[in-house]
């Protein structure tokens, strides 16, 4: 299509402008890229390696021990002695099912206590968080 202004022939320009969708991807994608790692648990713990996991699909609470012995529920730090009072007292637990994540670094003690603390909060469907070995 041509357009005819005082003797000069223009063009239409056909032609779609893709430097702002490019920034706009950029943008995004740096967005995402600084954002993921956020989005996964807070506490880093080395779970132990085994030779069978079973992969769980359902979302329950997490207790989770570092390998300092600090005691976190859903990545908020707890105090092992409030924590069956708070485990009874949460009522997204009906299910009375929790996972145990635990440093492989901490001693049995401190896990023995973690899980007696579970069990007086009345849970005892209790599973332990590992991870497969490495081939």
């Amino acid at each position: 299509m041509a357009f005819s202004v005082r003797g000069k022939t223009q063009t239409a320009l056909s032609d779609i402008n893709i430097t702002p969708l490019v920034d706009v991807v950029l943008v995004l994608l740096l967005i995402f890229m600084v954002t993921a790692p956020v989005l996964q648990s807070g506490v880093q713990v080395a779970v132990p390696q085994t030779r069978q996991v079973n992969q769980l699909t359902e979302e329950h609470l997490v207790v989770t021990i570092d390998k300092d012995q600090n005691v976190f529920l859903q990545d908020k730090p707890v105090n092992i002695h409030d924590l069956p009072s708070i485990l009874a007292a949460n009522p997204s637990n009906e299910k009375k099912v929790i996972y145990v994540r635990a440093d492989q670094a901490v001693p049995f003690g401190a896990f023995a206590s973690v899980m007696d603390a579970i069990k007086q909060a009345g849970i005892a469907n209790i599973s332990i968080v590992t991870q497969p070995i490495q081939k």
